[in-house]
């Protein structure tokens, strides 16, 4: 099962604080829907610990992350996978910066895949569910970085 999403938001702050934000998970990861932990391997690999579920298929999930590319101050874009109670997600997530009059547009897109029991139980639930999450971290980005 595929969820794509994307949008786009502006904040007051140049695009060099916006991509130093974006780049650190120390900063960003507790924004995280149900963030439990961080495990940060190196400059560019970090494991988060979330809780996940849906119906009676619940526990936390190890997702292991790489901050893939890297264009100060315009691009970074994320890759990671993870195992849930239930199946797999393999995600990507990209944030593309942009200098305005007043700060910065911040244009985000990305999407995951989810495989296994998870997907066939949950159905129709995990997309706007998945959708509902991603809208709380964005959300959570645009106030911390206001």
């Amino acid at each position: 099962m595929a969820i794509k999403f994307a949008g786009e938001f502006e904040v007051k702050k140049k695009p060099e604080e916006v991509y130093d934000f974006l780049t650190d998970p120390k900063r960003f990861a507790s924004l995280l829907p149900d963030f439990q932990g961080l495990t940060i391997q190196d400059a560019t690999h970090f494991t988060i610990k979330v809780n996940v579920g849906i119906s009676y298929i619940k526990g936390s999930a190890d997702v292991k992350m790489e901050l893939a590319e890297a264009d100060r101050p315009r691009r970074a874009q994320y890759k990671g996978q993870g195992s849930l109670a239930g199946g797999n997600v393999t995600m990507v997530a990209g944030f593309d910066l942009s200098p305005t009059e007043y700060g910065t547009r911040v244009k985000w897109q990305g999407d995951a895949q989810i495989f296994g029991r998870l997907a066939s139980v949950a159905g129709g639930l995990l997309e706007p569910l998945g959708k509902k999450q991603v809208q709380k971290l964005i959300d959570g980005l645009q106030a911390a970085l206001s």
